[in-house]
């Protein structure tokens, strides 16, 4: 299985796999008919509060990814998007953020590459 990470504002490419949108909220000026995604996990995005904490802070990277494993513990549409992505062979997860090095899709594609 391979995992890729891409933003949303990026085209679609015919490598992608399975496209899945992973924020909790729809990412500005993108229709859904023009996404290309096959699945939106926003129940797997962190929570508004720690979203909004980390303010994609690069100083905050390493506390955010130890609170956003914690939030994922008890998650189930991580449990869910684990059991997904072993079915494809291969899935790109989408995210909105500006920042490529510091966002929930890279954690996410770090978790399950484990």
């Amino acid at each position: 299985m391979k995992i890729a990470v891409k933003r949303i504002y990026e085209p679609a490419a015919s490598d992608d796999g399975y496209r899945i949108l992973v924020d909790r909220l729809w990412p500005r000026g993108i229709k859904k008919e023009a996404a290309g995604i096959d699945e939106w996990c926003k129940e797997v995005a962190p929570s508004a509060k720690l979203r909004t904490w980390f303010g994609h802070d690069p100083e905050k990277w390493i506390e955010f990814k130890k609170k956003y494993k914690d939030e994922l513990k008890d998650n189930t549409a991580w449990k869910e998007l684990q059991e997904l992505v072993q079915t494809k062979r291969k899935i790109t997860l989408l995210y909105g953020a500006r920042d490529e090095a510091h966002n929930q899709a890279v954690v996410l594609a770090d978790l399950l590459r484990r």
